[in-house]
Parts: C-alpha cells; sequence; structure tokens
C-alpha cells in the first residue's frame, strides 16, 4: 500500500536521472522503509519501460481502466462542446486520472467525479455512464444537455450526489435511482422532466435533499418519501403536481426520527386541506405552499412547530381564523397569508410575542381593527383588500364612538357648526400659505435647478403650464400615501432629481415639510386619456417591498400629466454605487441583500403583475432609508405610445444594459430583464458602471474576458476582496450566477425565481449569515 500511495503521489511520465532521484527522495519524505527501495526501484524502472497500453493495465494509478476509458470516450462522443472544454480529453486515456482532464477525479483508475457544470454542453448523456462503477458524484449543471436521464445510473452502487439542474433533459425520473442506496442528493430542477416522483426512492435511505422544482411533473408526492428518516429538504414548486398533500408526515418506520427542514410545493395544483401531520416535523423551519388550491382551515397544530421561520400559505382557498396556537411560533419571522378566505380579526400577538420581520394578510375577509404594533411596523399594503378591516392606513381609520343619545339637537347643531366654522378657516389659511409659497418659488427658482412642479423655463418639451388645483385638474391618490391636495402639489418647492425618456423628475417638498417624488411626463408621449387612466389605475395598486408605490397621479386641464410616488432618500442605487466618497464602503452583506431585493420585486413583476420592466437599470433601483432597493418605472410602457417605448429600449441600450437581442427584437421579454438585473448584479460585484467599458467592449463581455484568463480575483471590487478569505465562495458563486443571467443566448437565462432560490443558496437569510462572515446553517448544493 505504501508503495502505490507514493507512486501515485509522483507519477512519472519519462525516465530520467531526475525522476529517479525524485522518486527515492520521496520515500524518504514517506519514512518508507528501506528494505522496500529495491522492489519499488525494479518497478518504477519497469513502469517506465512498458508500452503505454500495457501500462494502462498494469498501474492503474496513472492510466484510466479500460472499462472507464471506454466509458469517459462514448460520454464525450454523445455531448456536443462548442468551447473545447473537452479537449484534454485524448483517446489514449493518458492525464485521466493525474489532473489532465477537464472535470475528471479518479480513484485507483476509476473515475469517482464528473465534474462539469457552467461548460455550454449540449447532446445528451451516454447510456454507458452505467461502467463508472466507483463513480460517486456527477455535476453538470448549467449546461444545455438534453434527453433523458440514463436509467443506468441506478447500477452505481457508490453514486452519492447528482446535480443536473438548469439542462435540457426531458422524459421520465429513473425508477432505477431507487437502486443508489448511497444517495444523499438529487438536483434536476429547471428541466423539462414529467411524470411522477418514483416510489422507489424510499430505498435511498441516505437522501436528504431532493429539488425537482421548475419541471412539468404531475399527480402526488409518493407516501413513501414522507416517511424518510433522512430527508431535510424538499422542493417541488413550479411543476404539476394535483391532489392532495400526503398527511403521512413525521413516520419514524426505521426507528428515526424525521429531519425535514424545508418544504417548498409553491406553484402547483394540490388541493385539499393542509395536512395536520406536519406538526410531527419538529425541525421544520419553512413551508411554502403558495399558489394551490388549498382549502379548509389552518391546522392549530401547526402552532407546535417551534422552528418554524417562513410560513407561506399565500393564493390558496383557505377560511377559518388565524390559529391562535400561532403564538407559540416563537422564530415565526415570516408569515404571509394573503389571497386566501381568512375571516376575524388579526391577533394582537403577532406584534406582541412573535419577532415577524415580513407580515401579508393581504386580500382576505379579516375584519376589525389592526393592532397598533403592527400597523406601525408594516406597510398599508399588507392589510390593503380586507374591506372591514381598519386602522392600517391614514384612510383606513376606525370609526369612533357615535354621540350620546341624550344629547339634543341643539348641542349637536353646535357642536356640526364649530367644525365648520374651523374647517373653513383652516382652509383659509392654506390657500393663502399656498399662495404667498408659490410667489416666493417662482421668484428664487431657476432654469436648472428646480422650481415649481410645472414646467422649467427653457425645457422646450415641456412647454405647457400646469394648470392649478381649482382649474379643472383632476387628483387621484392610491392606497397608503400621505394626505394632499391638488394645489398642495403644484405649489410645492421643487428641485430637479434627473430627466429621462419619460420626463422629468423633482423632489417635491410639500407643506409641514413632507417630501415626494414627482414624475412630470412629456408631452405627446402618453396615451390618450381614457387608455391613460385605466392603465395608471392598475399600476397604482401595485404594492410589493421592493418595488416603488405610486401613491397618486395628477392630469392638468391641458394634458399635464404627474405621476407622484415615495421619496427615497438614498437616491440611485447607481448614485449609491459610484458617486460616493472614498470613505463610505458598501460591504457585501448590503449588496447582497441589495441583489436578492431587486430579484424580488423583478420576480413579483413577473410572476404576479404580467409586467416586464423593459428598462431595468441601476438608476432606477432606488435605495430607501435602510438601503432596501425600489425598483421604478416599472409599468411605464403601459402608458406610453409604441413610438415613445421604442426610444427607451435605445436609451438602455446605449446605457449597456440592454440584452444583445433586443437590437433586433425591438421587444423586451422576462429573459432581457433578466440580462439587465445581470449587468447590474456586475455592477455591485466589480464596482464599475456599465459607462466605463473601454474599446467597445461592455462590463459583461470584460469579465468574461478576465475570468477566461483565469484572473478571476481581479474582476472584484477592492472593497470587498479585503474579506476574501470570508466570502469568497459567495463572491464566486454569485459571479457565475451574474454571467448566467447575461448569456448571449436568452435561453439559457434563468428566470428570477430560479435567480432567487441561487442566490438564497449562495447566502442563506438566517440569523447566522446576517453579518459580514458569509456562513450559513442550511447546506448548499455540491458544485
Amino acid at each position: 500500500m505504501e508503495s502505490k500511495y507514493t507512486f501515485q503521489k509522483y507519477p512519472f511520465q519519462k525516465t530520467s536521472k531526475k525522476n529517479t532521484l525524485l522518486f527515492f527522495s520521496s520515500f524518504h519524505k514517506y519514512h518508507i522503509k528501506k528494505t522496500h527501495v529495491f522492489t519499488l526501484l525494479l518497478v518504477h524502472l519497469l513502469v517506465c519501460t512498458l508500452p503505454f497500453g500495457v501500462l494502462s493495465q498494469t498501474w492503474d494509478g496513472i492510466i484510466v481502466t479500460e472499462s472507464n476509458l471506454q466509458a469517459l470516450q462514448a460520454f464525450k462522443q454523445e455531448l456536443i462542446d462548442p468551447n473545447g472544454f473537452l479537449k484534454s480529453w485524448n483517446d489514449s486515456g493518458y492525464g485521466a486520472c493525474s489532473g489532465g482532464w477537464e472535470g475528471i477525479k479518479c480513484a485507483q483508475g476509476q473515475v469517482i467525479v464528473i465534474q462539469l457544470p457552467w461548460r455550454g454542453l449540449g447532446g445528451q448523456l451516454s447510456t454507458k455512464i452505467g461502467q463508472f462503477q466507483a463513480l460517486r458524484k456527477l455535476s453538470l449543471h448549467d449546461n444545455a444537455i438534453g434527453g433523458l436521464i440514463p436509467k443506468e445510473l441506478g447500477i452505481l452502487p457508490n453514486l452519492r450526489g447528482i446535480q443536473l439542474y438548469n439542462n435540457k433533459f426531458t422524459g421520465l425520473i429513473p425508477p432505477t435511482l431507487g437502486s443508489c442506496t448511497l444517495l444523499q442528493n438529487i438536483d434536476f430542477s429547471n428541466n423539462s422532466l414529467v411524470g411522477q416522483i418514483p416510489d422507489s426512492f424510499e430505498n435511498c435511505t441516505m437522501l436528504f435533499n431532493v429539488n425537482l422544482s421548475l419541471n412539468a411533473l404531475s399527480d402526488s408526492i409518493p407516501v413513501s418519501l414522507t416517511n424518510s428518516n433522512s430527508l431535510m429538504f424538499l422542493s417541488l414548486q413550479y411543476n404539476n403536481f394535483s391532489g392532495l398533500v400526503p398527511d403521512s408526515w413525521g413516520g419514524e418506520g426505521n426507528g428515526g426520527k424525521s429531519k425535514v427542514k424545508s418544504l417548498t410545493f409553491d406553484h402547483n395544483f394540490f388541493s385539499g386541506s393542509i395536512p395536520v401531520s406536519l406538526s410531527k416535523l419538529t425541525d421544520l423551519e419553512e413551508i411554502s405552499f403558495s399558489h394551490n388550491k388549498l382549502n379548509g382551515e389552518i391546522p392549530s397544530e401547526i402552532g407546535k412547530l417551534e422552528k418554524l421561520k417562513s410560513l407561506d400559505l399565500s393564493y390558496n382557498a383557505i377560511n377559518g381564523s388565524i390559529p391562535v396556537d400561532f403564538s407559540k411560533l416563537t422564530s415565526l419571522t415570516s408569515l404571509n397569508l394573503a389571497h386566501n378566505s381568512l375571516n376575524g380579526q388579526i391577533p394582537s400577538f403577532l406584534g406582541d410575542e412573535l419577532k415577524l420581520a415580513s407580515l401579508n394578510v393581504s386580500y382576505n375577509n379579516l375584519s376589525g381593527s389592526v393592532p397598533s404594533q403592527l400597523s406601525s411596523k408594516f406597510d398599508s399594503s399588507a392589510f390593503v383588500g380586507n374591506l372591514d378591516l381598519c386602522g392600517y392606513s391614514p384612510s383606513t381609520k376606525c370609526p369612533k364612538l357615535s354621540l350620546h343619545k341624550s344629547r339634543n339637537a341643539k348641542e349637536i347643531l353646535l357642536f356640526v357648526g364649530c367644525g365648520l366654522l374651523a374647517v373653513s378657516l383652516f382652509i383659509c389659511c392654506i390657500i393663502l400659505c399656498c399662495l404667498l409659497k408659490k410667489r416666493d418659488t417662482r421668484v428664487k427658482k431657476t432654469d436648472t435647478e428646480g422650481g415649481d412642479v410645472g414646467p422649467t423655463k427653457g425645457d422646450p418639451d415641456e412647454a405647457a403650464a400646469v394648470g392649478a388645483g381649482d382649474g379643472g385638474g383632476k387628483l387621484v391618490h392610491f392606497e397608503g400615501g400621505m394626505e394632499f391636495t391638488a394645489d398642495d402639489l403644484l405649489c410645492a418647492t421643487a428641485e430637479i432629481l434627473g430627466k429621462s425618456t419619460y420626463g422629468t423628475v423633482y423632489k417635491a417638498s410639500l407643506v409641514e415639510g413632507k417630501q415626494v417624488a414627482v414624475k412630470r411626463l412629456r408631452e405627446r408621449i402618453a396615451k390618450n386619456p381614457k387608455e391613460f387612466q385605466s392603465e395608471v389605475s392598475s399600476l397604482g395598486k401595485i404594492r410589493h417591498e421592493n418595488l416603488l408605490p405610486m401613491r397618486a397621479y395628477y392630469l392638468g386641464p391641458k394634458g399635464e400629466k404627474l405621476l407622484v410616488f415615495d421619496y427615497m432618500p438614498n437616491g440611485s442605487l447607481a448614485s449609491f454605487l459610484h458617486a460616493r466618497g472614498p470613505n463610505t464602503p458598501v460591504n457585501w452583506p448590503t449588496r447582497m441583500r441589495i441583489t436578492k431585493g431587486m430579484t424580488r420585486g423583478l420576480l413579483n413583476l413577473h410572476t404576479h403583475q404580467n409586467i416586464i420592466h423593459g428598462n431595468l437599470t441601476s438608476n432606477n433601483v432606488l435605495l430607501d432609508d435602510d438601503l432596501n432597493p425600489k425598483i421604478a418605472d416599472f409599468g411605464l410602457s403601459r402608458l406610453m405610445t409604441a413610438a415613445a417605448n421604442s426610444n427607451v429600449i435605445s436609451t438602455a441600450g446605449a446605457l449597456g444594459y440592454r440584452a444583445p437581442e433586443l437590437s433586433k427584437l425591438k421587444k423586451a421579454n422576462t429573459k432581457t430583464d433578466i440580462y439587465s438585473l445581470g449587468v447590474i448584479m456586475l455592477e455591485l460585484l466589480t464596482g464599475k458602471s456599465p459607462g466605463e467599458a473601454e474599446d467597445g467592449v461592455d462590463l459583461p463581455q470584460w469579465v468574461a474576458s478576465i475570468v477566461k484568463e483565469e484572473w478571476t480575483n481581479e474582476v472584484f471590487d477592492l472593497e470587498l476582496m479585503k474579506d476574501v478569505s470570508l466570502i469568497g465562495d459567495e463572491l464566486l458563486n454569485t459571479l457565475k450566477l451574474a454571467l448566467h443571467c447575461v448569456d448571449p443566448s436568452p435561453s439559457a437565462r434563468p428566470e428570477a425565481q430560479l435567480v432567487l432560490q441561487q442566490l438564497e443558496e449562495i447566502r442563506p437569510e438566517t440569523p447566522t449569515s446576517s453579518g459580514d462572515d458569509g456562513a450559513g446553517s442550511v447546506p448548499s448544493r455540491e458544485e
């Protein structure tokens, strides 16, 4: 054994004195006994003089075995390798087991790892893969490999991990995989698989992670899988599963205890009630059953899950009230019950006893008053759509007690009269102050730094005057914004924040120092008034924590159009990254939080609002007081003419955010939005803006060229490299994901849902990963 180990440690390619001396020096290093030296010298000389073909059969420490060589040749032959990554796979097999072959690792002449992710490979997998009897890990994720998953994988007794996600595999999941008793990790997500989950998985007693999301799988979940004592993560979202969710969770069939931590079944067709047996999964941290057809009441037994951190039951048909036993969910940080048929009141313990960071109970049948702790902590979008719910915004104040019945008519009339007088005096004062402020503002304003929200002098595209509030204009408020009148808006002191193809953006200071952002649309670019009002009313209802909410709009008597939004004090992501001082560093957790927030906002637009942004740049990603990102300018294309939208796409291209195919398509889609998102991710990683490209090379091309030359560290912002020992893996994995998003081929780019999923895996949002250490408590995928 000692001689074999030493020979593998120092494989020789030629006979020379130098090799012979090195060979002897290695014995001294590993303290091999002198009695073995003569024997080993003979072996060395024999190996160096034997013909090459004999060598592969004689000493499997250097050359791969004959059966494995045949399998590798067949494997290469059936793959399409446009980038030439498999050039090192020569016909002789030389170097296959000594690091010479791309993506291959061996032990004693047999292949144990095939690892070729992100290589642009196509074609299909050879059925001779069954000859790799020592294979432990097959990692081919993020390629374009199609065809069937070979059933021959099931005859590999040592197989532990299979990562085939983000490919084009079709057909069924081979039931033969149940014969791989050592299997631990299966990830087939984002392919085109059909059929059902094989019952044979119950034989894989070490299987802890199963990710089958983003396929076209159907039927229901095998009961055998619910009884697994090894399963920790089961991801089935975005499939066609139907029927009841089995109520057999937490079985202790082999004397063990269930270890399930995460069940994500959202975006399927599951029906029936929520299984009570979920309460047996005492280690459960995440439940996501949103966008299904579940009904009935929420089992009170769910309150037993003391480790549960995230519960999402939104977009179902669940009824009943919020269980009182939820007060026991002391680890819960995220609760989403939106778009169901829940009734009753919101329990006070959701603000008092729980540490919720995210709450959404919108669009149910809840009633009564929202506890003050919740209304002060969460935006009104968390409660809208409950007609009998009050107290969560200024416009939904709860009714006060009526006047006492014993009061006579004179008392009531006196009370009403005094009130009307006070209101009249107040209105007169407001009008007077407004007129004085308007006069002072017009004296002070300049051409370049602002003025009223009306047109500024010297801007020919905005020459029409904005009518006064009592001159026939129309002001419409949406949910959750501050109250103001048309006169308040038109008399506000304004400062120009920027201009775009759509128009000019102002910071408007209203009465009492309140500030809003106002976008004044250019003339002749919007649809006719009837279409405009219909579209803008839909946009005004959109609420999401990472989308900039529209609070109001104003139509002037001469066709002027103003859109009112929340003012973001930290400005745009572009200025935050590229215009800050040298003493204002931006750490990796902040950049990753911004990336995730942008992705969540884009995901909401694509899946819930059916909106393509079409002009996503770091200039229209705004940051609030806590540096949470808010995507702006979404849906504005719906307000504009076709000609105006074409100009917007051209502008985006000039800034370096436009996907290459838009030059021909002229129409944005989800994949062009993902490209723009990828460019912004590269901005956050590199600290460079797309406008800094030189010699016609854009930011994605520059990053790809650096990575190709294997100078990857040169890509990252120097600020991030200070902590590279702690966050190095996160940086590399995020870079890979960003390059995936900016792939020149639209079909190769992931959807927003998958981007968010992978970001969560790179840096899980858990208490242990809230700092700068980059660690996470959730096991990630194998590379």
